[in-house]
């Protein structure tokens, strides 16, 4: 089945798809009218579709194939982010403070663009395919939502794809293994004792105390997990005191912790608690630790990573197998691949000639559209050889 052949006359309509989503980008779990399109080219492919009851915007469709086999799920997340685009192009958003920064637009478009790929071939292929168009990425909750409602009821593997500017276009990494980073959060509460400024004697200093804690939690990273193993402990804010002169009684702090290994993962709410609430008594005040375990990090299975590198070498070649990259941010992905094994794969949208050049999440990001066919053929390609290898 020669998918390489049959992307290219696609390549326009996805372009114009992710065009459209770029304009009108909306944000996390309120992405009634992106998912109203995406419904919209279903139906003009006469692909069937649920709605999800508890968003009211995830998709999932299913492309029953010609012949009996396993069920492969293919996803795309379709939230934007609350940044002011920056761009000049034709097609930049046209919703005032949000932006599809993160290459979401171009998710969609190329999961459209291989349902009309699978369509064409549908009678080929040895098993079922299901499409997700899922809500809440940015938000960490909408994978999680979309498999307690049953997303994935009766699917044997999962498949991801992210545009990234940090791999040039023509490019694609899969490898088996850590992929991208857990994303835990967490909020400290110091109690201390409020009093005057010219008194602190009297009192005892929660803003003090919770400035030795941020000190003390990253002896964590530098003292007390394998060199090796990546972790970050990072506080993002902090909130202490009323006004100048006088001695602050409470301090919060909030921030987020990021690793790729489970078992260092599970203990480091048990870490951080212990430096807390060790380091406010010694300076005679209180401290609470929340913890919320928020995404786990995306772990590919090794196995199915093969099937992925093949598929790459289908459709471009073997040198355009990029090397092995790892992430510390985050993909809520990482909720499938807690229920059944599969694969993410980052694909390589950075162009300099094309002003592709900026980071996820930047006022001015954007793609290499080159990238969309590449992305929309790696989602067909890796459909049929995953239900062909399955047989």
């Amino acid at each position: 089945m020669n998918i390489k052949n049959i992307a290219p006359k696609y390549k326009d309509y996805i372009i114009e798809l992710r065009r459209h989503f770029h304009k009108y980008p909306e944000p996390s779990l309120q992405e009634f009218e992106t998912s109203k399109k995406i419904r919209s080219e279903l139906d003009k492919l006469g692909i069937p579709y649920k709605v999800s009851s508890s968003t009211g915007t995830g998709i999932l469709a299913t492309i029953e194939g010609g012949k009996e086999g396993k069920t492969i799920a293919l996803r795309a997340d379709i939230d934007a982010l609350p940044i002011a685009e920056c761009n000049l192009i034709d097609y930049k958003s046209k919703v005032s403070g949000y932006m599809h920064a993160c290459g979401h637009d171009g998710h969609m478009a190329s999961l459209l663009g291989a349902a009309r790929i699978l369509k064409e071939i549908q009678e080929e292929l040895s098993g079922t395919v299901k499409l997700i168009f899922q809500p809440g990425e940015e938000a960490g909750s909408g994978a999680k939502t979309l498999v307690t409602e049953g997303f994935l009821d009766g699917v044997d593997s999962v498949f991801g794809i992210h545009l990234i500017p940090d791999i040039d276009c023509g490019k694609i990494s899969i490898e088996g293994g850590p992929r991208m980073a857990s994303s835990d959060k967490f909020k400290i509460t110091v109690k201390g004792k409020s009093g005057h400024g010219a008194k602190p004697n009297l009192a005892v200093d929660a803003l003090v105390v919770a400035s030795a804690i941020v000190l003390n939690l990253q002896s964590i990273v530098s003292r007390e997990v394998d060199p090796l193993e990546p972790l970050v402990v990072s506080i993002g804010t902090f909130t202490a005191g009323t006004q100048y002169n006088i001695i602050a009684d409470t301090a919060v702090l909030h921030g987020t912790t990021r690793c790729f290994n489970n078992e260092i993962r599970k203990n480091i709410p048990h870490d951080l608690k212990r430096i807390i609430q060790s380091t406010a008594r010694s300076y005679k005040a209180e401290a609470e630790l929340e913890y919320d375990f928020t995404v786990p990090p995306v772990i590919n299975d090794y196995t199915l990573a093969l099937i992925g590198r093949h598929a790459v070498e289908e459709i471009l070649s073997r040198d355009a197998i990029a090397d092995k990259m790892t992430f510390l941010i985050s993909e809520d992905f990482s909720e499938y691949l807690q229920e059944v094994p599969g694969v993410f794969a980052l694909v390589g949208a950075r162009n300099p000639e094309k002003d592709a050049i900026y980071s996820l999440h930047n006022d001015r990001f954007n793609i290499d559209e080159d990238a969309l066919q590449i992305s929309s053929s790696l989602y067909a390609e890796y459909a049929y050889e995953y239900l062909e290898n399955s047989k």
